[in-house]
């Protein structure tokens, strides 16, 4: 054979690239719908929708709680006109979509069927996943909505619904990805999703509405969304026990015969935990290395890899630096060898080593959530949420005493100014007009419907929930009729209820320098003599914003500390915290924003204080802040901004110790005589 026709035998023998894909969406559904098939047009192979906090948590653009969150974190959708919009000119016969979409998954797959069949495509041909990882939002990112039985119960409807209406879709993607985010070792997010799947697929089963013959349709359909992080060869071993546990459990607790249905189907997004604020241009490289992790390995390769850009710890990455993580995965698809040989790990002892000890670890920690009941008891029992808390102190402090070195952060912090993050335009803002406009949208969109269609869709909706009837056709219906994000929420909340999950907060002393620790407690306790009681930090996320791990972690360390913190988790309006610091005499509020929405939320905060009295107790914030938002938060009256840099968590907690010094000698705060509001915060140390 010609060297020309070995090389075209090889090249027709290559693996199929993943599905590579992008995380996107902002602003509004025109906005995002360009944006889309910019990167289609660019290569990408499929849609990754970002959704913004109020869609994710089940509020329209108008509710008291999602000011200042709309189009921030990603493209609201308030109905089907949204829906249509942000679809327009992409055939979704054609397209694999993914919608990271969790508490309202059966609505927004809802809508997604409906501009299907507006399209005049039908619904089996529909190929794409929706998140619908209910377990993971209470224990890491905070979009929940309701209790855990109808959470699960809802995942049910929309497996039970896909399998016979829309076979090709998945109907859940148990999401690890936040659970690393949320400082789980290997060893946890192993354990931790895999009982997540293990509870929904026992609640699909003992619902019985899928029948015994067809289970393993279900069980073949439910995919993984999992995080790689920079420690590559652990990375990898650890994909490669999912796939050897997921292959187990199938067999074995479900009695899965064909191997098809036994495959662990996972996509990816790499770490953007580890995306670090200084020295950004090295996230380039964490991020090539992060994402080799999941596709070496043949036999533990990605189906869909989505990466991260390079600058996301600053702010909204621009459609320039999406490109060139898009350029990253097609590189390594179509120019590298990579898809043309075997598995490059089988055998390899050092390997199969490190598969064997994250197995045995998994395999405990799933035997102490079972005995617990499984997931969901070890869920409202605060176990797996205090563990998460746990190991991301134990990260952090490593960070902090230079145990873990990161380059750039606490090791070679010496740099250059870098061009790519000079000038106003080195990320993407999100213009404050958004809101405003999708807000009268809104309005219009809900004076045009037939609202008798409207009532009878939502009454249909509510009956289906009462009498625990699939939800899926009743909410398709909803979305035909134009039923809005909020009120298919509210009309579910009405029947299921809401749930605040643990905050995992608790006593624990964490690792760290102890004398450090020691000089900070002998500060807190000179202060708080001072004060004549027990220093008190209130701890508040404002908003929508469900990414609690730098709330949590400065709670920890402040307790640690010996400060009396008040903290009673996610999603508070501004006015809530006020009467709740005032209530219950807090020397310091620190407000925790990571989802870009910091101005408006904080603003509010400090009006309110203003406005109720109390002025005198000072404000620091913490998030994701470009240095000209420092400026503006430093003229409205906060006292210190705080991002993720400032990792240094013990000298962070002892500048808001020398804050109240200074602010209680220049105002006296008086004490508060009255009692506590509703929803007041509750001292956890």
């Amino acid at each position: 054979m010609s060297m020309e026709n070995q090389r075209s035998a090889a090249k027709s023998e290559c693996d199929r690239p993943w599905l590579i894909r992008t995380y996107a969406g902002h602003s509004s559904a025109s906005a995002s719908n360009a944006l889309y098939r910019q990167n289609l047009a660019k290569g990408q192979t499929g849609l990754s929708v970002a959704f913004d906090l109020p869609t994710q948590t089940g509020y329209d653009s108008d509710h008291v709680l999602a000011r200042g969150e709309v189009g921030k974190v990603g493209v609201p959708v308030s109905h089907l006109g949204d829906m249509m919009t942000l679809f327009d000119g992409i055939p979704l016969d054609q397209m694999n979509t993914s919608m990271t979409i969790n508490a309202p998954a059966a609505w927004l797959l809802s809508l997604y069927t409906a501009v299907a069949e507006k399209q005049g495509t039908p619904r089996d041909s529909l190929q794409g996943t929706t998140q619908n990882d209910i377990i993971k939002e209470y224990l890491s990112r905070g979009t929940y909505i309701f209790p855990p039985a109808p959470s699960l119960k809802l995942i049910t409807d929309v497996a039970a619904f896909t399998y016979r209406e829309v076979p090709k879709w998945n109907p859940m993607n148990v999401c690890s990805y936040h659970l690393q985010e949320a400082g789980a070792t290997a060893e946890q997010e192993l354990a931790y999703a895999l009982a997540t799947a293990i509870a929904v697929l026992d609640a699909v089963k003992a619902s019985g509405q899928v029948p015994e013959a067809d289970f393993a349709r279900v069980v073949g359909r439910i995919s993984f969304f999992v995080n790689a992080g920079i420690r590559f060869v652990t990375e990898i071993c650890k994909m490669r026990a999912f796939c050897e546990l997921w292959d187990e459990i199938t067999r074995d607790r479900y009695g899965i015969a064909d191997e098809k249905y036994r495959r662990f189907r996972y996509g990816v997004q790499v770490n953007s935990l580890g995306l670090t604020e200084q020295q950004p241009e090295n996230n380039v490289y964490r991020i090539l290395i992060e994402m080799l992790a999941v596709v070496l390995s043949k036999n533990a390769r990605a189906r869909a890899v989505q990466l991260p850009a390079w600058n996301e710890a600053l702010g909204l990455p621009r459609p320039w630096d999406q490109q060139w993580s898009l350029r990253l995965q097609q590189i390594m698809a179509y120019e590298t060898d990579l898809l043309e040989y075997d598995d490059l790990f089988d055998g390899n002892p050092a390997i199969e080593r490190k598969v064997g000890l994250l197995k045995e670890g998994a395999r405990a920690e799933l035997a102490k959530i079972d005995e617990m009941g499984g997931a969901i008891a070890a869920v409202d029992r605060g176990y797996m949420k205090q563990e998460l808390v746990r190991s991301n102190a134990r990260r952090l402090a490593d960070i902090e005493t230079g145990l873990t070195k990161v380059i750039g952060v606490n090791a070679y912090t010496e740099t250059e100014p870098s061009p790519l993050t000079s000038g106003e335009k080195s990320i993407l803002t999100v213009d404050d007009m958004a809101e405003q406009e999708q807000i009268e949208k809104l309005k219009e969109w809900r004076s045009g419907r037939d609202q008798a269609a409207v009532a009878k869709s939502l009454a249909d909706l509510e009956a289906a929930a009462r009498e625990d009837r699939n939800i899926m056709e009743s909410s398709i219906a909803c979305a035909h009729a134009g039923v809005t994000t909020g009120e298919w929420s509210e009309t579910l909340r009405q029947v299921f209820g809401e749930y605040r999950a643990p905050t995992g907060i608790t006593s624990m002393i964490v690792t760290g320098d102890e004398e450090d620790i020691k000089k900070l407690r002998s500060r807190v306790d000179e202060v708080s003599e001072k004060l004549g009681e027990r220093m008190k930090m209130l701890v508040g996320k404002p908003g929508l914003d469900g990414h609690s791990n730098g709330a949590e972690q400065i709670a920890v360390k402040a307790g640690d500390a010996g400060i009396e913190v008040l903290y009673d988790g996610i999603r508070w309006t501004p006015d809530e915290l006020v009467r709740n610091a005032i209530d219950e005499g807090a020397h310091v509020i620190g407000l925790s924003i990571l989802s870009g929405s910091h101005v408006p939320l904080v603003r509010e905060v400090v009006n309110g204080l203003r406005a109720h009295g109390a002025g005198h107790i000072p404000v620091v914030v913490g998030g994701i802040i470009p240095d000209a938002d420092m400026l503006v938060l430093r003229q409205m009256g906060v006292s210190a901004v705080y991002t993720p840099k400032d990792y240094q968590l013990v000298r962070v907690i002892s500048e808001i110790v020398d804050l109240v010094d200074r602010k209680s000698t220049e105002h006296p705060a008086p004490r508060n005589a009255g009692g506590k509001s509703e929803g007041a915060g509750t001292a956890i140390y």
